[in-house]
C-alpha cells in the first residue's frame, strides 16, 4: 500500500472555500480502482491547514492517479490557493487499509 499525508496551507481567505474547492478532485479519486481512501481534514491548531491522508492499493495505482485529468486539474489551480510548498509523507507500506487501533475497545 501507498500511503500519503499531505499538509496544506491555504490563504486565509480561501480557507472557507477549500473543502468546497476540492470536492470534485476528492470524488474522482475516491471513485479510482486503486484508491483505498482519500480523507480531509482540518488542523485544530490552524484553520487554514488541512491534512489530506490518502491511500492507494499499489505503486501502480499511485501513478496512474498522477496521471488523471482531475490530478492534473487539481495541480493547475492549486498554487494559486495554497499559502506556501505543502508538506508530504509518501511511504510504502505493508496492508491494504486501516487496522483496528489495539488500546481501545468500546465498553459495552
Amino acid at each position: 500500500m501507498i500511503f500519503i499525508a499531505v499538509r496544506f496551507t491555504v490563504r486565509p481567505e480561501y480557507r472557507h472555500q477549500w473543502l468546497d474547492r476540492v470536492s470534485d478532485f476528492t470524488a474522482a479519486t475516491r471513485a479510482e480502482p486503486g484508491n483505498l481512501f482519500f480523507d480531509w481534514s482540518v488542523d485544530t491548531a490552524d484553520p487554514a491547514r488541512f491534512v489530506l491522508m490518502e491511500a492507494f492499493a499499489s505503486q501502480e495505482a499511485g501513478v496512474a492517479h498522477v496521471n488523471s485529468d482531475h490530478f492534473k486539474a487539481a495541480m493547475a489551480w492549486m498554487p494559486d490557493v495554497v499559502a506556501v510548498t505543502p508538506d508530504i509523507i509518501n511511504v510504502e507500506t505493508q496492508g491494504q487499509g486501516w487496522s483496528r487501533m489495539a488500546e481501545i475497545t468500546p465498553r459495552t
